[in-house]
């Protein structure tokens, strides 16, 4: 008989597949000073170890006996509903959508790759206050809606999720796509949204046979182009790098780049008049 009592550290994490090199990628990948791993190889075992002792993370994939990720994120959530869930899964924007409408922290396609899945895990591992910073509210593929709150986190796994949307996309194109968006959405939650966590910015993607469309609107008052001092769109043609000054001056961060950077990494930049809201457009070209 298994006993499933296990000793908890300051941060345990509990991976669930059916695959032992996924388990063995994941330790490696995953282990630091401070933190135990559990390994469980279906979705029964997984919900035991659940019931037993509470985990900061779980990481949970296919398991052995067929209980898919969105239902075991739903039964993990009935016995320990403060539990962050990562799931793990085939590339598909479906599934990505179906996680995060099931309250999961985020989803990662696979194969894994330890980089990037590391940073993702020690994000939600110090993460607080996580719940309800991405909604989904529009999950036709053509026509996505979210829902972010004004944190710069929320912002980061917004990023992260519209990727794995995107997993179709060759590289190096969602490479320019997730840089433009991501500097997009920061100035949103940023300048527009003032970082107050009761804000949200709303995004919209949008998927036409020619073009993927992507705007971002914030809740701010909105800004014109040409008094974005601390902008490097704004710059005197002979002080390329004059707001980085002003910047500093004001405190705050390092950047200003985002979208003078955007402009050209995408195909068309739009702002409304009022300032407060931006469009995207990359053509799919790609797909010729």
């Amino acid at each position: 008989m298994v006993s499933y009592s296990v000793s908890v550290s300051e941060r345990s994490l509990l991976v669930v597949d059916s695959d032992p090199d996924v388990h063995a990628l994941l330790s490696g990948a995953l282990i630091r000073e401070g933190r135990t791993i559990q390994n469980a190889y279906d979705g029964r075992e997984a919900l035991a170890y659940l019931r037993a002792t509470p985990f900061d993370l779980v990481v949970a994939g296919q398991g052995r006996n067929g209980l898919d990720g969105t239902k075991l994120v739903r039964r993990m959530r009935a016995i320990r509903p403060e539990t962050k869930v990562i799931l793990t899964g085939e590339p598909s924007p479906q599934r990505a959508l179906d996680a995060m409408r099931a309250r999961a922290y985020s989803y990662v396609h696979k194969p894994l790759v330890a980089g990037p899945l590391a940073e993702i895990v020690h994000q939600a591992l110090e993460s607080s206050g996580w719940e309800g910073d991405v909604r989904v509210t529009s999950a036709r593929r053509e026509w996505i809606d979210l829902e972010v709150r004004c944190k710069l986190e929320a912002a980061e796994r917004a990023v992260h999720l519209v990727g794995e949307l995107e997993t179709g996309m060759p590289p190096e194109v969602w490479d320019d796509v997730a840089t433009a968006f991501r500097e997009l959405l920061l100035n949103a939650v940023e300048h527009g949204g003032r970082s107050d966590s009761r804000k949200r910015v709303h995004v919209c993607v949008l998927h036409t046979a020619r073009a993927l469309i992507v705007r971002v609107q914030d809740p701010g008052k909105g800004f014109s182009l040409d008094t974005v001092h601390h902008s490097a769109v704004c710059n005197p043609v002979d002080s390329p790098t004059r707001h980085v000054e002003i910047r500093a001056e004001s405190g705050q961060r390092p950047g200003g780049f985002g979208i003078l950077m955007a402009r050209n990494l995408v195909d068309e930049l739009l702002y409304n008049e009022r300032g407060n809201e931006v469009v995207f457009v990359k053509y799919k070209t790609w797909e010729k």
